[in-house]
């Protein structure tokens, strides 16, 4: 299975794990980058263990190089001093490390190239995180954004609730005045009658006791 296949898999899961919960979207980002990150360091770790084998391939290619050219000197020496037997039994020792070398090249080609497609898999998942961070970070600034929007409209919307309210109470105080001014119209009318009401007496008393002087006046003569 390749590094994308796995790291696939592993995003499906937890996303449809997270959806299945209900998470919030800055919390699934943060767990798709954590997995991403965790993948790159396992490949990290393999690429590493491909470096330790090609380096052992190479120390094990260069003996059998070296042994090759060994048995290769043996079977002329053994040829110069007329033993064609052991130039013979040399030539064959050197026909298997000649075996051994060109399967460990074989191995070292299949290492190489594994080597190769993990490197090119580790660049492209360094790039699709780099771009999983700008993403993440740029749903940070929404969120704030939006968030602050949404901090904006409660403050206007609980202004103007208040605003609301004051004028309640102003529409209230000013009722209050003109009750008070009717009261104070309604005593001061009755007060004015009042006073009014006793001139008339006293224009009325003046009258009568007047006409009934008047009147014993004229019953004396």
């Amino acid at each position: 299975m390749s590094i994308f296949s796995r790291m696939a898999d592993i995003i499906n899961a937890n996303l449809n794990s997270l959806l299945d919960k209900a998470e919030d979207p800055a919390k699934m980002v943060r767990l798709i980058i954590q997995e991403m990150e965790d993948e790159l360091v396992r490949e990290r770790s393999n690429l590493a263990r491909f470096l330790a084998e090609k380096k052992d391939l190479l120390r094990q290619t260069e003996r059998h190089q070296e042994r090759i050219a060994e048995w290769q000197e043996k079977a002329e020496l053994a040829l110069s001093k007329g033993r064609e037997d052991l130039a013979r039994a040399a030539l064959l020792e050197k026909s298997k490390q000649s075996e051994l070398l060109k399967a460990l090249e074989h191995e070292r080609g299949a290492v190489e190239e594994g080597m190769n497609k993990l490197t090119d898999a580790i660049a492209a998942l360094e790039a699709k995180l780099v771009d999983a961070r700008a993403r993440q970070q740029a749903m940070q600034l929404r969120e704030r954004s939006a968030q602050s929007r949404i901090n904006v409209q409660e403050r206007v919307r609980r202004s103007e609730n208040q605003s609301s309210i004051d004028k309640f109470d102003r529409m209230e105080r000013k009722i209050d005045e003109l009750e008070a001014k009717a009261d104070l119209y309604t005593q001061s009318k009755g007060l004015d009658q009042a006073f009014a009401e006793l001139e008339v007496d006293d224009a009325i008393s003046r009258e009568l006791a007047s006409l009934k002087a008047k009147m014993n006046k004229s019953e004396g003569n």
